[in-house]
């Protein structure tokens, strides 16, 4: 980088210049020059050597002092008032008080009381036969015929059995996919029974468990109702009730009643008779149409597995209660379901014009 030495003597001649009018003025030489740094350096090492002592005055004739009212202004500290900050920080974390709470009342007290006191109903109806495992049993008035039933309704025109070889079956499960996942918390079944109190007529008898380690006992104590020569008969039970129980026997490792009996499906004939005739086959629907039976305060079936959900996580019996009540109802309809798709029949091929040979 190159010069100009023109401009450079300029710049010498501007600092003599600079520095005879200090001189001539009585003005002390600037701070960060080498003689300044000198003053500076002998004034600090007095100061040192004899804090004690008081400066000496100073002549007429000597340079202005370098800090004072005509020299440069006083340092002072930029260190604030730690008191001040304190107190300034103490008010801000300061809260408002709370006012006190108010002395209770006679009515707090008692509702506080009544809702301590209030607990969930959790009874079960029935009798607890095993831990967790409760039987619930009910007598209906409808006796057996005593002539054997004919199956020409189920497409079976040779076939016919006693109907107290027949038990009506139904399940509430805790999902509605099935598979392995998929359990049956209630069993409810039916069958025509001489019972020595009641006569004669149709026994309903259910299984509930209210824990999940009482499945194998509910399982044992279904195929404790089920002999060799046993029928099954169920609404839609082929396809979804007994899968579901071969499956929960299966991972029990407790051997399958279901396995080998006779099976009468009571969806499918009654879709054969009636498909077209109502806006649907449902269970209810067959109900209200054919059998006149009307439901009151039902639970649907779709509802069952939150119901029983509930009751596991503490809550009340309540809806678990109307599960076993809609239970109750498919099993006894199932019964007289049957004796009308019989009769039903009947009057169809008694209807049927005879053709001439």
């Amino acid at each position: 980088m190159s010069i100009d030495l023109a401009k450079l003597r300029a710049l010498r001649r501007q600092a003599g210049s600079v520095e005879a009018v200090a001189e001539k003025a009585n003005l002390p030489r600037p701070l960060f020059s080498k003689e300044g740094r000198q003053a500076v350096a002998s004034r600090s090492a007095e100061s040192f050597a004899s804090p004690e002592a008081e400066p000496a005055p100073q002549a007429a004739n000597a340079s202005t002092p370098l800090f004072g009212k005509e020299g440069l202004g006083e340092i002072r500290s930029s260190r604030p008032d730690i008191d001040a900050l304190r107190r300034l920080i103490a008010l801000r974390e300061r809260k408002p008080a709370t006012p006190p709470d108010p002395a209770p009342t006679h009515a707090s007290l008692t509702r506080t009381a009544a809702q301590r006191s209030s607990k969930p109903d959790r009874s079960l109806p029935g009798k607890e036969i095993a831990p967790g495992l409760h039987l619930i049993q009910a007598h209906l008035p409808l006796p057996a015929t005593e002539s054997a039933l004919n199956l020409a309704f189920a497409k079976r025109p040779d076939d016919s059995l006693d109907p107290r070889r027949l038990l009506f079956f139904d399940t509430e499960t805790t999902g509605l996919a099935g598979g392995t996942g998929t359990r049956a918390f209630m069993i409810g079944a039916a069958d025509w029974h001489r019972d020595p109190l009641h006569g004669d007529g149709l026994r309903i008898r259910q299984l509930m468990i209210s824990t999940l380690s009482a499945e194998p006992a509910m399982l044992r104590a279904f195929a404790q109702w089920i002999a060799p020569d046993t029928v099954l008969s169920s609404y839609n039970g082929r396809c979804y009730d007994a899968p579901l129980l071969n499956t929960r026997y299966r991972l029990a490792r407790i051997a399958n009643p279901l396995s080998g009996l006779d099976h009468v499906d009571l969806l499918f004939p009654t879709r054969r008779m009636y498909r077209g005739v109502w806006e649907n086959c449902r269970l209810a629907t067959i109900e209200r149409e054919l059998l006149r039976i009307v439901r009151e305060d039902d639970l649907p079936g779709s509802q069952a597995p939150a119901a029983w959900l509930h009751y596991l996580r503490g809550g009340s019996s309540s809806l678990l209660r109307r599960v076993a009540a809609h239970n109750h109802q498919d099993v006894a309809t199932l019964a007289q379901l049957l004796l009308r798709l019989i009769q039903s029949h009947r009057e169809r091929a008694d209807a049927e014009p005879v053709v001439a040979a």
